[in-house]
């Protein structure tokens, strides 16, 4: 599972996620990337099944990027415990999402094979997703 292997603090704030991504938002490595359409906290859990798809899809061919790095901790506390006593424990680790933000990147691949692999990608997001090709 993905996570940081050290934090300054243990517990993060929520913060806010106003606007498109101005950062990693262009296809760098790869030929295609997918694409974020929204905004959201994706689970390191959801990377890691995408990761495992890829692993599967492609085989031994072609080259997979993982763009995003869950690094927010995100709290709960348990079902039916009472107001106060202060904040939950970090359940899970989560990568901030904003619109543009390319997720995952493939090099190597025709287009109708990076199409096929990104759209298996793109079910196991929480987020809507695009397809998008290289620039230049």
């Amino acid at each position: 599972m993905l996570m940081p292997k050290r934090v300054k603090f243990r517990k993060s704030q929520r913060g806010t996620m106003k606007g498109p991504a101005t950062r990693g938002n262009r296809v760098s490595f790869g030929d295609y990337g997918l694409m974020s359409l929204e905004q959201a906290w994706v689970a390191a859990r959801e990377i890691e099944a995408a990761r495992v798809s890829a692993a599967h899809t492609m085989g031994t061919e072609g080259r997979f990027y993982i763009r995003i790095f869950p690094h927010k901790s995100v709290s709960g506390k348990p079902a039916e415990v009472r107001m106060g006593q202060g904040k939950g424990e970090p359940e899970y680790y989560a990568a901030v999402v904003k619109p543009g933000t390319i997720l995952f990147e493939i090099s190597g691949v025709t287009e109708d094979f990076a199409r096929e692999c990104l759209n298996n990608l793109a079910h196991k997001m929480s987020v809507r997703c695009k397809m998008v090709k290289r620039h230049g």
